[in-house]
């Protein structure tokens, strides 16, 4: 009989051999971890990784000196780090890990990409525990509700493990049962996740242009909303519905009768992992058609339900010995607004023009992109996308490797892709590696044609692409006209405001602004040197006569005056460069 596995928070099934590690091995699992040790264990991690991205940009840190290699280099260990870091922390960090993989706007796309790799490897708990949340949750002894119930894990994830079981009615079932104390976990870690997000909102550095903030509140609410079994029941009644009409798609059913906000009762479906080629090979299954059914599945969620699993890695994606797929792990879902026909013609039009300003707003209206700040750099993107990626087939082209493209743009800049946008990709360009990996001639951008073609055609009301494209042509041949026949009247009233004053004109210097911060910074500077100067004269003078103490806390000031020296000097080159 087949059985489960760990991946991520998702359950997938394979052939035995389960590996549990063993309880406990993390210093968060244990019951007497004080809130004091968890704080001092974060903020370390954190202070850690800014020491760390602080010694990027540091010349001497570079034994040989700084080369682009050894900078790449040192990055892409960096990001392997914070992945383990994260993995130590526990429960709510690989999950902030796993959504901080979505912002490739505040972390390079070396991070992003070991931070999409992050999987679960926690110990279990006891069966004495499980036992216990069982009986609370349901409100009855466990033989009650279960003729059986295997006191064995078959899997454990950061938010829970899972239980193989029979209801009295004799139908095989799994049961998720969550994580002793991990509510309790959630509320010191967001706390204290709170104060980090205010510290970095603060950062001069850090700060500037980024919302902490709001990425605080957007991980909270998620982790809570997964930690909810029951919302994650209500998301696998949902998925299954919308698939019910096709027989290709499995979805394990919910018993509501054994589901609790700890506690969630599912079909047992066995099936071969979706990435073990070997045994589906063994079984006789069509991998060529899983490929397919794979994409054709995903683009239906996407393009005619709007609601997409945000999690198909291969750990929550198995196949059964007919041919039809299987998906698990409904904990993480996301859902996108109905797309028009009028906003995609628009956005097609941009691109087909190569007009940045056009495919900004069109992707604006889409949701498909967020400003903050100056609208220059976001153009300024656009238009290097466009300017590279026009002209090539759809066909052949790589779902990851546009996908690296975009988030190489996105990084440090004034703009990010909604989290759901990320999700979307990250999602296609899994599942283009796994048809690749299940037929070596797969073709996403092929699959994808015929559902481009049916949503322009009956996206809106079911008027032909021919018509809709000669009625965009219309709109736009209508508001050119509109302004053709505006300008005079528009030009009049500039030339009024301006004879009236109303208009100003402000001219910047750059060089003058260079040269103003240079000498504002330039005495700054002094200023640092001669405290550091008095401070340590202050403490010669104190050491002579025997005030030890007082002298090692001048000396102390006087080496945190020469550090801010430094940086001082640091930035002053860095602006240097910059003009």
């Amino acid at each position: 009989m087949s059985s489960l596995i760990n991946s991520g928070n998702g359950i997938a099934y394979k052939q035995p051999n389960i590996q549990l590690l063993p309880e406990p091995n993390y210093r968060w699992s244990r019951d007497r971890y004080s809130q004091l040790a968890r704080t001092i264990d974060i903020w370390r991690t954190v202070l850690t990784f800014l020491v760390m991205v602080q010694l990027d940009g540091a010349k001497w840190s570079y034994i040989g000196g700084k080369t682009e290699a050894k900078v790449k280099k040192r990055i892409r260990a960096r990001a392997i780090w914070l992945r383990e870091s994260l993995l130590q922390l526990g429960p709510t960090f690989i999950k902030v890990g796993q959504l901080l993989s979505s912002r490739a706007d505040i972390l390079p796309s070396e991070s992003v990409e070991e931070l999409s790799k992050l999987q679960d490897r926690v110990p279990a708990f006891s069966y004495e525990k499980a036992k216990r949340i069982v009986e609370v949750d349901l409100g009855k002894e466990l033989g009650t509700a279960y003729a059986y119930f295997d006191p064995v894990p078959l899997a454990a994830a950061s938010l829970g493990q899972v239980h193989k079981a029979q209801l009295h009615s004799g139908e095989e079932v799994v049961v998720k049962v969550q994580r002793p104390g991990l509510i309790k976990l959630f509320d010191i870690d967001l706390g204290i996740l709170k104060k980090i997000a205010n510290y970095f909102q603060n950062h001069p550095r850090h700060g500037r242009g980024r919302d902490w903030i709001g990425i605080y509140t957007e991980c909270s609410r998620i982790l809570y909303q997964e930690a909810d079994y029951l919302n994650e029941g209500r998301n696998a009644d949902t998925f299954r519905r919308n698939f019910r009409q096709d027989q290709r798609i499995i979805v394990p059913k919910v018993y509501w009768r054994f589901t609790s906000k700890r506690v969630l009762t599912l079909e047992y479906l066995p099936g071969i992992k979706i990435s073990n080629y070997s045994a589906l090979e063994a079984a006789g299954v069509d991998r060529k058609s899983i490929a397919r059914i794979g994409a054709e599945s995903y683009l239906q969620q996407l393009l005619n339900h709007g609601f997409f699993h945000a999690d198909p890695h291969p750990g929550n994606l198995a196949v059964t010995e007919g041919g039809s797929l299987i998906f698990y792990d409904f904990g993480m879902m996301g859902q996108i607004q109905p797309l028009t026909r009028e906003k995609l013609l628009r956005t097609f039009f941009g691109i087909a023009k190569k007009d940045a300003e056009e495919v900004i707003q069109a992707l604006v209206a889409l949701g498909a992109l967020e400003i903050s700040g100056d609208i220059a750099p976001v153009r300024r993107s656009v238009q290097y996308m466009l300017d590279n990626f026009m002209g090539k087939p759809m066909e052949g082209q790589s779902i990851s490797a546009i996908s690296d493209d975009l988030y190489e743009i996105t990084y440090d800049q004034p703009f990010r892709f909604p989290a759901t946008f990320t999700f979307v990709m990250r999602a296609l360009s899994t599942l283009e590696g796994l048809g690749k990996g299940l037929d070596p001639e797969f073709d996403f951008m092929e699959v994808a044609k015929p559902f481009a073609i049916n949503l322009m055609e009956n996206g809106n009301g079911g008027a032909s692409l021919s018509s809709a494209f000669l009625g965009e042509l219309g709109k736009q041949a209508a508001q050119v006209g509109n302004s053709a026949i505006n300008l005079p009247r528009k030009l009049e009233e500039a030339i009024a405001k301006l004879e009236n004053g109303d208009i100003r004109v402000r001219v910047r210097s750059q060089e003058s602004d260079r040269l103003l911060r240079r000498i504002g910074n330039v005495g700054i500077g002094i200023i640092y040197a001669l405290f550091a100067i008095g401070l340590l004269l202050s403490a010669t003078i104190l050491l002579v006569n025997g005030w030890q103490w007082l002298a090692g806390i001048s000396i102390g000031g006087s080496f945190f005056c020469v550090v801010g020296l430094f940086r001082l000097l640091a930035r002053i080159e860095k602006a240097e460069r910059l003009f």
